[in-house]
């Protein structure tokens, strides 16, 4: 018996590691469903039972190891509140898409020491759902048609020393937009909502 309750518990770490590896599943597939690299520079992987896309970029892949970084350290305090994905487009500096991953963490972790029960493949099957949304979204969001570039914006608790490396940015919301809410999971100490709003087409 000690065995399979062990196996469904659920620790702030592992719950860090769950969430953050999510983000960058996530981020990946959000950058080869839209199109902002070329689809050769996206290798595939088997991950949560699903084909997923992940940039082959060393750049991209240094840049998002570092972001994902700080976020671990964000998810394990429960300081982190929301990571945006924003796209614009490079001629006009103009905000086209805004992905949002709402955060709640459960602080009551932080004062109780023992895990959660919540098994991995219940969480799997949630994060799957978002995923397969995040690739149906072609279906209902405008074609990107000119070159793009995206950038990352993560909201903390106030009063959070953020890293020399990381500047200040204004919420770069989508002027005019459309908003979609997409499905949500949980590994009921982080719990995860995502949304997308774009610029209505003209």
């Amino acid at each position: 018996m000690a065995a399979t309750a062990s196996k469904n518990a659920i620790t702030l770490k592992g719950s860090t590691e769950i969430v953050a590896e999510f983000f960058d599943y996530g981020i990946n597939s959000i950058l080869y469903q839209r199109g902002i690299y070329p689809p050769e520079t996206f290798t595939r992987v088997q991950k949560y039972g699903l084909t997923l896309l992940m940039s082959t970029d060393d750049s991209i892949k240094d840049y998002l190891s570092k972001v994902i970084s700080q976020i671990k350290e964000w998810l394990m305090d429960m300081t982190v509140s929301k990571l945006v994905v924003v796209i614009k487009s490079l001629a006009a500096n103009e905000v086209l898409e805004r992905w949002q991953f709402d955060v709640e963490c459960d602080k009551t972790i932080l004062t109780e020491s023992k895990p959660r029960e919540k098994s991995e493949k219940e969480i799997h099957e949630g994060i799957r759902a978002v995923i397969r949304q995040i690739t149906a979204s072609v279906t209902f969001l405008p074609l990107i048609e000119e070159p793009c570039s995206f950038d990352l914006l993560v909201y903390t608790d106030k009063d959070l020393d953020v890293p020399d490396s990381w500047g200040e940015s204004g919420p770069q919301f989508v002027a005019d937009s459309e908003e979609v809410r997409l499905r949500s999971f949980t590994t009921t100490i982080h719990k995860v909502d995502t949304m997308v709003a774009y610029k209505k087409s003209s």
